[in-house]
C-alpha cells in the first residue's frame, strides 16, 4: 500500500525541519508526478527563489536610493531658501544705505551753498569796513 506525502506522519521536529521536511517531499512529489523532460522547470522555480532574494535587495537599494534622494532635495531646498534670505536681506541694507547716502549727499549740498553764501556775506561786508 503506498501512502502520498500527504500522509506521511512527520517526526516532531524544529521549524526549520519540518519546513526542510515538507519542501522536500514537495520536491519528491513533483519528481514522481512529473516526467523527466520537465526537470528544467523545477530548476527554473529555484532560480526564481534566488531571484526573489536578488529583488528585495534591490528594493532595500531602491528605497534606500529613495530616502537619500529626498533628504538631498529636503537640504538642499533648506540652503536654497537661506540663501534667499541672506540676499533679500542683503539688497534691504543695501536700500538702507543708499537711502543714507543720497540724505547726506543732499545735506552736503546744503552746506556748501550755506557756505558761499556766508562767504558772499563776508566778502561784501570786509569791502564795506
Amino acid at each position: 500500500m503506498e501512502r502520498s506525502s500527504l500522509e506521511i506522519n512527520l517526526p516532531d521536529t524544529h521549524e526549520e525541519g519540518k519546513l526542510y521536511v515538507v519542501d522536500s517531499l514537495n520536491n519528491l512529489n513533483k519528481l514522481n508526478v512529473c516526467p523527466a523532460e520537465s526537470q528544467h522547470t523545477l530548476d527554473e522555480e529555484e532560480n526564481t527563489v534566488g531571484a526573489g532574494e536578488n529583488t528585495a535587495g534591490s528594493n532595500r537599494n531602491q528605497c534606500l536610493f529613495f530616502v537619500t534622494f529626498i533628504l538631498t532635495l529636503i537640504i538642499s531646498l533648506a540652503l536654497v531658501s537661506f540663501v534667499i534670505f541672506l540676499i533679500i536681506q542683503t539688497r534691504n541694507e543695501m536700500d538702507q544705505i543708499s537711502s543714507r547716502l543720497v540724505l547726506e549727499k543732499k545735506n552736503i549740498e546744503e552746506l556748501k551753498k550755506m557756505n558761499n553764501m556766508i562767504l558772499k556775506h563776508l566778502n561784501q561786508s570786509g569791502f564795506k569796513e
